[in-house]
């Protein structure tokens, strides 16, 4: 069976940037092809990962053995021309932003004012070239932060978030979310024709106050109450018993963490070696335990948990318990 074999270590390591870094589709499928030929795999095995003919897996052989890596990219001339050009471009990216949800609409729009017919699967195709993908979309906040108070806060949190790599102290991100049986529902690889269903009704909801940090350390107290400013500052306390080390509390400047109650206690913290650091107003991005609540509930929970609230809190609670061990997030 023909394969590609006797690389040197040199030309591995030069298609691999080609696969990772190449501007082009093509270019980057048939230098991975290359790569996976050399690791043993079958030109079967090959044509059906890239879903091709196996005659095509040949070409790409016979053009790599004869231009070597010029023969990853297309000759010039070949291929059809392509229907829509560079000159249609921003008018593509403009309907795509006054339409992001309705392809049919973009596609009837290239009909209509560019007199060209494309199907769905191409116009799909060439968002993704320009650099629009299907993804979720996500809720915004409502408001803008300012812009030099966010400036500030940002430098002053960078330099929050050295000292702590450094060891000097120990900086968590604090915030509270909750649990419920109505789902947050993920992206999964499904089979065409067939739909995974997730069940969906009321239920109580399990509240959850964090206290994490870069390295993944985690502290988490949960309620089937109502998280109010007692409440923090119960979870406050609790956590300072635990402290070994300088520490900084980031928080934002919800009214549950700006309360009389809540500010009166800052300087029995501050006398345990606890500090808090607030946010800048609607900044959310710049919490790292929010990452923390997408990864629990778009990535760690098992459909499952929302068969009924006994496996909810069994599954959301054996996934806080470990967080840093099975559960970890790379900021890196």
């Amino acid at each position: 069976m023909r394969c590609i074999h006797d690389l040197e270590p040199e030309t591995i390591q030069q298609l691999e940037q080609i696969f990772k870094q190449s501007p082009s589709p093509r270019t980057r499928q048939r230098a991975q092809c290359m790569l996976l030929s050399h690791d043993g795999y079958s030109v079967p095995e090959l044509a059906e990962i890239f879903r091709v003919h196996h005659v095509t897996i040949y070409h790409w052989f016979n053009a790599w053995e004869a231009r070597q890596f010029d023969g990853l990219s297309d000759l010039p001339g070949q291929g059809n021309t392509p229907k829509i050009d560079a000159s249609h471009h921003e008018h593509i990216r403009a309907w795509a932003r006054q339409f992001p949800r309705q392809l049919l609409k973009i596609q009837q729009l290239i009909c209509d004012q560019l007199d060209i017919t494309v199907s769905t699967r191409t116009l799909s195709r060439l968002l993704n070239d320009l650099g629009i993908t299907w993804r979720r979309v996500r809720r915004d906040v409502n408001g803008e932060p300012d812009p030099e108070e966010h400036a500030q806060k940002t430098q002053e949190l960078d330099a929050l978030e050295a000292q702590h790599q450094q060891g000097v102290i120990d900086l968590r991100y604090v915030d509270q979310t909750g649990f419920c049986l109505y789902p947050y529902l993920p992206y999964a690889w499904q089979e065409k024709g067939k739909t995974i269903g997730l069940p969906s009704s009321r239920s109580p909801r399990l509240n959850t106050v964090g206290f994490f940090n870069s390295d993944n350390a985690f502290q988490a107290y949960t309620f089937e109450c109502s998280i109010d400013s007692e409440i923090m500052i119960a979870c406050i306390d609790e956590f300072c018993k635990q402290v070994t080390m300088p520490t900084v509390l980031v928080l934002d400047q919800a009214s549950i963490h700006t309360s009389d109650a809540f500010t009166d206690r800052l300087p029995d913290w501050k006398s345990q070696g606890v500090e808090i650091f607030y946010l800048p107003t609607y900044s959310p991005h710049l919490n790292r335990i929010e990452m923390l609540w997408r990864y629990i509930k778009y990535w760690w929970l098992d459909f499952d948990a929302y068969t009924s609230w006994k496996n909810l809190v069994y599954y959301v609670e054996d996934i806080l318990k470990n967080i840093g061990i099975k559960y970890k997030i790379n900021f890196v």
